[in-house]
């Protein structure tokens, strides 16, 4: 327990500085177009032909944390030391965690055909996401049973609920016009599941008794992982593919005669096969007797032998965490508002944003407002120069959380920042570059990709035929 609730905590979110990077959709960057399946990143007679990161940054890592225990978790992601001294118990709080990133570790896209705008893009991403409930009283049984009342059965006080979930994603996209309004796009992705964690505490039980010098503890919970101890992270290897998986994306999107944007996705849908060196625990302890309970090593060694002992080999599907996104935005001159609703499908929570992009020339600035449906509010500051060959961006989905939290980690002071700010980190970057030919509209070149493109004609025009009459 111990392993997912304070590994995912500070490895998943902290080690590296829950949203989607909202202020880049309708940007035509390729982030845009690979997240967004239908929206195209070429323009005619300015862009060319092939687009690619060539390995440069391409990353977007978010964590927050909303909860009585803002401040421990503030206090361990800055110090690394977990310190619960001052967090009020049994008075039946549970604080929420979430986590995702999202890593484009090479791209290429490429401008196929000139008829129907038909473009092609080939992604390798490393992909995160975690989530987990879990009470006050997880957290201080791992840093002193002192804090708990003698002599007193305490129930239900460590339910908890959680999963972590890391997998590679390799795809390819296609993206074309139905007509000069309509738009349709799919992204069809092999996954490779990485590290996997999952728990759920239904009941619990603990009775501290000082003059024997023990803690009566007793679990009921399911836990699954693909791991049995920390250090064997270290050992993983990223590849070859140990646990396979299907995910499917597809969008569209529509402008107005008055040019409104309407964009509608639904996101990597699809599933993990966890098959190697998977494991299964049920606990169904009434009663495990904790000798020493003033020695926290031990604590924690007899809950992670609580785990660990009754593991069965046992293989697995579990579903990505897919999305459904709606957006809708119209320009204004220098200015463009977006307003966007994304829905988690087999999990829980969501966002709902409001993107203010800023447009000079080239350059753009971007405020969003975020209100993410696990009870949490962020607001997002990105700045973005873009080029039809060239784009580069940096932002947060959160900036006040990540601005304490830098510092904090920078001067290791734990006392940085306050409950009322949160808890949290969220940065995310990417350069682009474009090269190859231009891709002149044909009445300007000689050679236009495309161009001649009768044979197949347009892939979703034919998909779509089946329903007309014959």
């Amino acid at each position: 327990m111990k392993k997912l609730l304070l590994a995912l905590l500070i490895v998943a979110s902290f080690k590296v500085a829950k949203a989607q990077q909202y202020a880049l959709f309708g940007t035509r960057t390729m982030f845009d177009a690979f997240e967004n399946p239908s929206q195209k990143s070429f323009t005619l007679d300015s862009s060319r032909k092939f687009s690619s990161n060539f390995f440069l940054p391409y990353f977007g890592i978010n964590a927050a944390n909303k909860g009585e225990a803002n401040n421990v978790i503030r206090r361990l992601a800055q110090t690394g030391y977990l310190d619960t001294e001052g967090l009020p118990l049994l008075n039946g709080d549970v604080n929420h965690f979430y986590q995702n990133s999202n890593i484009y570790v090479a791209t290429f896209r490429l401008f196929h055909s000139y008829k129907y705008q038909k473009e092609i893009g080939l992604a390798w991403q490393i992909r995160s996401d975690a989530q987990i409930d879990y009470t006050n009283e997880t957290l201080a049984i791992f840093d002193s049973p002192n804090k708990f009342p003698i002599n007193t059965p305490l129930r239900g006080i460590f339910n908890s609920s959680g999963y972590q979930q890391s997998y590679h994603q390799f795809s390819i996209s296609y993206r074309e016009n139905y007509n000069k309004r309509l738009a349709f796009g799919l992204k069809a992705s092999l996954l490779s599941g990485i590290l996997y964690n999952k728990i759920d505490i239904t009941d619990s039980y603990l009775y501290s008794d000082p003059e024997s010098n023990t803690l009566n503890l007793g679990l009921a919970a399911n836990y699954r992982s693909n791991f049995t101890e920390g250090r064997e992270l270290r050992k993983k290897t990223l590849l070859p593919f140990k646990n396979p998986g299907l995910s499917l994306s597809f969008g569209t999107n529509y402008t107005t005669k008055k040019g409104l944007l309407l964009m509608a996705n639904i996101k990597d849908l699809g599933f993990i096969w966890w098959r190697k060196s998977t494991q299964e625990t049920i606990v169904n302890s009434s009663n495990i007797t904790i000798n020493t309970f003033a020695n926290r090593n031990n604590i924690n060694n007899s809950i992670t032998d609580i785990f660990t002992e009754a593991q069965e080999s046992k293989k697995f599907l579990a579903p990505t965490n897919a999305k459904i996104d709606l957006y809708v935005s119209k320009i204004y001159g220098f200015y463009k508002p977006s307003f966007i609703v994304s829905k988690n499908l087999f999990y829980k929570g969501g966002d709902i944003a409001l993107v203010n992009s800023f447009n000079y020339k080239n350059f753009s600035g971007s405020i969003t407002p975020l209100y993410n449906l696990n009870n949490i509010f962020m607001v997002g500051l990105q700045g973005k120069y873009q080029t039809p060959n060239f784009e580069i961006f940096l932002g947060s989905d959160n900036l006040v959380s990540t601005a304490y939290t830098t510092k904090g980690i920078i001067s290791s002071n734990g006392s940085t920042g306050s409950a009322t700010n949160g808890v949290g980190a969220s940065v995310y970057m990417g350069i682009g570059i474009k090269f190859g030919n231009v891709v002149n509209h044909p009445q300007f070149s000689d050679v236009m990709p495309g161009i001649n493109d009768n044979e197949g004609g347009s892939f979703f025009k034919n998909l779509f035929s089946i329903f007309k009459r014959k």
